[in-house]
C-alpha cells in the first residue's frame, strides 16, 4: 500500500505516521529555492561541470527535486548530467503526489512527467530517466542510514530534509549523519531548514563547518554547512576508483548492448566511435523481428528478479522516449503461463498482493485468461509494464544520438594496447590494419566477445531459432498481448515501418548449445519450427491449432529466423572494468543471453555509472554481481 496521506482544510498535506505537515506553511516552494537550492550554491555551483550529484533525504512529494530540475532546465551553462539521489521510507500514492505538486503552475509539466514514472516502489534502487537521460532520479526506498551506507554515492551537495527531528529523529540521527557525511567530498555543501541544536552538534562532529543563513519566513534562521574535516576522511569518493572524465572511446559491438553503451556515454559527453562486423546495425542476435522484455519473478525474490525489474523500467523509459508505441514497441503487458512443475517457483512474494509490487507482477485473473482462450484458473502471472520491442528500430535511434560514430564493416580480430603513457587500445583488423584508436575500449561483442577477450572469461555460444510467420488481410491475432514462459510468443507487430504493410507473429526460441553455424541448415530449421511448435502448444493451445498446418508445411507463410546468443554460467551479463589492474581501459558489456532486450539498456548504464563514478542506477549488489571480479575463480 502507499503511504496514507491526508488533506487538511487548507489544502497542505499532513502525515498521520509522523504527525506533521509535509511541507511548511508557505507551501514549500519557497523553502525548496531558497533553503536548499540557493543553500548549495545553486545552479552557479554547476554551471559548466560534466555532472552534478545531489543527495536528499526525504523526498516527500517531491518539491525539491521538481524545483531544481527546473533550475537546471532555466539555466543555459547547466551541468551536461544531473544526478538526484532521495531517500524515502514510506513513498506516497502517484495521486497524492500529482495533486501536491500540480498545484504550482510552474511544476506542473514537470510534475506529470514524474507521475507517469511513480510506480512500482518497491524497497530498493529505482532509476527515474527526463530529459532524454540528462536529469536521473534515483530513488532508495527504505530507511535511510541503511541504504546510503549500502549504495555510498559520492555526491556534491545535500539537501538535509525529512520531517521535524521530533516527529522523526532517526533520520536526524548522528548514525544518519554520519552516513550522509560519507557520501561527500571535501567541499560538498549541505543545507538544511532546521536549527536543531543536535543536528548542528552532529555534523560538526562528522566534519561539516556549520553557519546560520537567514531563513524562509516564519523561520528566522536555517543551517548551511560545508564538509571540510580536520581528518582525512574515507568516504564513497576516496572508496571508489578515481572516475574517468568524458573523452574518446570505441565500443565493439552493434547491438543492443553495444547501442545502449555507446548512447549512454555519449549523453555524459563521450565521444564514442562504434565497430561492427556487420553493414548495418543490429545485424546479429539484436536482428531480432520482435521480441518480449518482462520481469522474471521467484517467491524469494531473487536476484534476477529484482535484476530484471531495474531493466523492465530502464528499457520501458528509453522505448518511450526513442520509439513509436504500436510499431516499435508496445507497452501491451504479458502473460506469463507456469509449466506445471513451475508453479511454485513462480509464486509471487506474499507481500505482493496490495502494495507497490502489483504494479510489476500479479496473478493473471479469469478475464485476462480468457482474452487469450486459456482456461480459468490457468497457474499464470500478468506484468503489466511488460511488452514487446523492434530491438533493430531501438538500436537505431540510440546510435542517432549526438556522438556517436558508426563504423560497419569493421571486423575486429583482436585488441592490443599500445606502449608508452598514454597506453592507448587499437582495434586491429585480420591484416593487422588499426581500425580505432582510444584510452578506452568497451567490448559488447555478444558472441564475438569470447575470441576479443582471448577466452579470459568462459562465456558460453548459444544459437537459437525462431519461428516467424504473417498474417493474411483481415485475419485476426493469434491474441491480444505477448505470452511467455517456456518460450514467447509475440502474437502481433508490424513487418513496415509505418505500420500499413503486413502483420506477424514470432514464436521461440530454441537454445542450442555449442552450435554457432548460421544459417542453420534445412534440416535443423525444421527441427527448430518442430520444437518452437511444442513450446507453443504448451503455451497458447488454441494458437498451435489454427498454425497447426502451417508448422506442418513451414515452406509456405512461415521461416526460421537464427542467431548466436552469449551466456555465462550464471545467466548473469558482465560488465564492467575486465581487469581494472592488468588491463586499465578495458570494459565489457556482454552476456546478456535470453534477457537482452530487458537488460541491456540497463547494463549501458550502469557500464558508463561505474566508468565515471556516478550513482549506480541498481542496487549495489547487483551491480557487484554483475561484475567481472565473480569470473575472477573460474
Amino acid at each position: 500500500m502507499s503511504e496514507p496521506v491526508e488533506w487538511l482544510p487548507d489544502g497542505t498535506p499532513y502525515s498521520p505516521r509522523f504527525g506533521d505537515r509535509y511541507h511548511s506553511e508557505n507551501g514549500g516552494l519557497t523553502q525548496a529555492r531558497q533553503v536548499f537550492l540557493h543553500g548549495c550554491g545553486l545552479p552557479a555551483a554547476w554551471a559548466g561541470q560534466t555532472q552534478w550529484r545531489i543527495l536528499e533525504t526525504g523526498f516527500g512529494f517531491g518539491l525539491n527535486f521538481l524545483v531544481t530540475w527546473a533550475a537546471w532546465r532555466a539555466d543555459p551553462a547547466r551541468c551536461t548530467l544531473l544526478h538526484f539521489v532521495s531517500t524515502e521510507a514510506w513513498p506516497v500514492g502517484a495521486e497524492d503526489l500529482l495533486r501536491a505538486t500540480s498545484v504550482h503552475p510552474e511544476l506542473a509539466p514537470l510534475a506529470r512527467e514524474l507521475h507517469a514514472q511513480w510506480w512500482g516502489l518497491l524497497p530498493g534502487v529505482h532509476r527515474l530517466s527526463f530529459e532524454g537521460g540528462r536529469v536521473l532520479l534515483t530513488l532508495y526506498v527504505g530507511d535511510t542510514q541503511a541504504m546510503l551506507r549500502q549504495q555510498m554515492p559520492a555526491v556534491d551537495a545535500v539537501y538535509l530534509d525529512g520531517f521535524s527531528p521530533q516527529r522523526n529523529p532517526e533520520i536526524w540521527d548522528s548514525h544518519t549523519l554520519k552516513a550522509v557525511a560519507r557520501c561527500c567530498r571535501r567541499g560538498t555543501r549541505l543545507a538544511t531548514w532546521t536549527i536543531a541544536r543536535a543536528v548542528r552538534d552532529a555534523l560538526a562532529q562528522c566534519g561539516f563547518e556549520v553557519t546560520r543563513a537567514p531563513g524562509v519566513p516564519p523561520k528566522r534562521d536555517n543551517l548551511h554547512a560545508t564538509y571540510n574535516p580536520h581528518w582525512e576522511p574515507r568516504t564513497a569518493a576516496q572508496a571508489q576508483p578515481a572516475p574517468r572524465p568524458p573523452g574518446e572511446c570505441f565500443v565493439i559491438g552493434g547491438g543492443v548492448a553495444g547501442a545502449a553503451t555507446a548512447a549512454s556515454l555519449a549523453r555524459r559527453g563521450w565521444r564514442v566511435q562504434l565497430l561492427d562486423q556487420g553493414d548495418a546495425p543490429a545485424a546479429g542476435a539484436s536482428g531480432l523481428p520482435a521480441g518480449v522484455f518482462a520481469p522474471h519473478v521467484s517467491p524469494d525474490d531473487s536476484l534476477l528478479s529484482r535484476l530484471s525489474r531495474s531493466g523492465v523500467r530502464a528499457t520501458l523509459t528509453q522505448a518511450r522516449a526513442l520509439l513509436r508505441e504500436g510499431l516499435d514497441f508496445g507497452q501491451t503487458g504479458v502473460l506469463e503461463r507456469h509449466a506445471a512443475d513451475k508453479v511454485r517457483n513462480k509464486a509471487l512474494p506474499a507481500s505482493w498482493a496490495d502494495g507497490p509490487g502489483a504494479d510489476w507482477s500479479q496473478p493473471a485473473s479469469d478475464a485476462r485468461l480468457a482474452q487469450a482462450q486459456l482456461p480459468a484458473g490457468t497457474p499464470a502471472n500478468w506484468h503489466p509494464h511488460a511488452g514487446w520491442l523492434r530491438p533493430a528500430r531501438l538500436v537505431g535511434q540510440l546510435l542517432a544520438q549526438p556522438g556517436i560514430t558508426w563504423h560497419g564493416g569493421s571486423h575486429v580480430s583482436r585488441l592490443q594496447r599500445k606502449e608508452g603513457a598514454d597506453g592507448a587500445w587499437q582495434a586491429l583488423d585480420a591484416t593487422g590494419r588499426v581500425l580505432a584508436e582510444a584510452p578506452v575500449v568497451v567490448i559488447a561483442a555478444g558472441a564475438d566477445s569470447r575470441t576479443l577477450l582471448n577466452n579470459h572469461w568462459p562465456l558460453q555460444a548459444l544459437r537459437g531459432q525462431v519461428s516467424v510467420g504473417t498474417y493474411g488481410p483481415g485475419e485476426a491475432p493469434l491474441a491480444p498481448f505477448p505470452l511467455n514462459g517456456n518460450g514467447n510468443l509475440v502474437p502481433d507487430f508490424p513487418l513496415s515501418g509505418d505500420g500499413d504493410g503486413p502483420r506477424a507473429w514470432i514464436m521461440g526460441s530454441t537454445f542450442e548449445r555449442g552450435l554457432t553455424a548460421l544459417p542453420p541448415t534445412p534440416a535443423e530449421q525444421q527441427e527448430a519450427h518442430t520444437a518452437n511448435f511444442t513450446k507453443m502448444q504448451g503455451l497458447l493451445p488454441p494458437a498451435a491449432e489454427r498454425l497447426q498446418a502451417d508448422f506442418a508445411a513451414p515452406a509456405g507463410r512461415m521461416r526460421t529466423w537464427a542467431a548466436v546468443r552469449c551466456t555465462l554460467h550464471d545467466r548473469l551479463p558482465v560488465v564492467g572494468p575486465v581487469d581494472a589492474a592488468a588491463l586499465p581501459g578495458l570494459w565489457a558489456c556482454t552476456a546478456m543471453g535470453a534477457r537482452g532486450l530487458t537488460l541491456s539498456v540497463l547494463c549501458g548504464e550502469l557500464l558508463a555509472a561505474r566508468m565515471q563514478g556516478e550513482p549506480l542506477p541498481l542496487d549495489a549488489k547487483l551491480a557487484k554481481a554483475l561484475g567481472a571480479e565473480r569470473l575472477a575463480s573460474l
